[in-house]
């Protein structure tokens, strides 16, 4: 009730880019403290062990993860942990710094429970996020999400495959304690060669899982999905995705339909350049987590992200078949004591379904 009637109500009337830097910035000092982490975690905290598996050889507490896109430069991953996140992906990260696109890169449409986002992949690059983590350790897996750089310099499929290599080729090297890698090959926001340089055809995805398999990664790889392909583009790129060493795909990225049922028309009128995150990627995400679960269940772990705003939508992912779910915009509506709320309900809602794990839940509507 403090956030949301009283936080929040100000923060919304200032300039969200500023307002998500603050929070950063106040993130980081609360994790640099062992009293203010005691602090938080008393505050926010919910653990049980119903909620506890073990995915691609990676033990998770609980299945409610921060999504790439809001912890882009490495600040929060010492005080998440507090916050009650089972899991962190950091980024997206790329090879060569940028900037981000130009302002404003971040809105907001409060009636249809979105965020306007085109920061294009606004990153301070792998060799300075490698400072940041090189010394620390980890409560929570922490993944590292690396993607095409946003250069004009990259005018070919083939430069970029070699820049994605090339943030791997660092990271692997610099032997840091995250868990797993996300390859985010869905971003809608890129202005340099984002329309050109592609990788949803299967013939330049085999071309990059083929260089990236060729590196023998020591930890598991996560792909992020678009949710604006059809069913059968989606499938294909499943197809390929399955024939090479990738552990999950991650349903998905952002919304770029502005003719969404759940987008306000006046907010979307008033809307800059970006897409959506939020409850307009809530529908297509669950579609796709079946899809992918139904023809491939067996052989990927799915990821559930968009539009979780309590546990029942983040249930909802999971027992259409997602082992994990992922969230942003959710937390900054509703407050960080979110993700201790959806932990605590998922135990409920999985005691009245009578499953003792939340592994037991994933894929159930397929199990009816």
């Amino acid at each position: 009730m403090f956030y949301k009637f009283l936080i929040k109500p100000v923060f919304f009337i200032l300039d969200a880019e500023f307002v998500h830097n603050s929070i950063t910035f106040a993130g980081k000092l609360l994790g640099s403290f062992s009293f203010t982490k005691d602090f938080t975690k008393n505050l926010l905290y919910f653990s049980d062990k119903k909620l506890e598996q073990k995915i691609a050889g990676i033990k998770f507490d609980n299945p409610i993860g921060l999504s790439a896109g809001f912890d882009y430069n490495a600040e929060l991953t010492q005080i998440l942990p507090s916050v009650g996140f089972g899991f962190e992906t950091v980024g997206t990260i790329t090879n060569i710094p940028y900037e981000g696109n130009p302002k404003p890169r971040l809105g907001r449409l409060p009636k249809s429970k979105s965020l306007l986002v085109n920061k294009g992949f606004k990153s301070e690059g792998v060799d300075e996020v490698i400072k940041k983590l090189k010394r620390l350790r980890f409560e929570i897996p922490i993944g590292l999400s690396v993607g095409r750089s946003n250069s004009a310099t990259l005018k070919t499929i083939e430069e970029s495959i070699g820049d994605i290599i090339e943030s791997f080729k660092k990271f692997e090297a610099a032997k840091l304690a995250t868990a797993y890698y996300e390859l985010n090959i869905s971003c809608p926001n890129l202005i340099h060669g984002g329309k050109n340089i592609t990788f949803y055809p299967p013939k330049n995805l085999e071309k990059l899982l083929a260089k990236i398999d060729k590196l023998n990664l020591k930890k598991p790889l996560f792909i992020k999905m678009p949710i604006t392909e059809p069913n059968l583009a989606t499938e294909k790129m499943l197809d390929t995705i399955v024939k090479y060493k990738v552990s999950g795909v991650i349903f998905g990225n952002l919304q770029k339909d502005r003719t969404n049922p759940t987008l306000d028309k006046a907010e979307v009128a008033a809307a800059t350049a970006g897409n959506f995150s939020g409850v307009p990627c809530r529908a297509r995400s669950n579609e796709l987590i079946a899809l992918a679960y139904k023809k491939y269940g067996k052989k990927l772990v799915i990821v559930g992200c968009g539009g979780v705003f309590d546990a029942r939508d983040a249930y909802e992912k999971i027992k259409l078949g997602a082992s994990l779910v992922m969230m942003i915009t959710g937390m900054i509506y509703e407050g960080p004591q979110l993700i201790g709320r959806i932990n605590k309900d998922l135990v409920r809602l999985l005691h009245e379904d009578g499953y003792k794990n939340n592994s037991e839940a994933v894929g159930a509507y397929n199990q009816i």
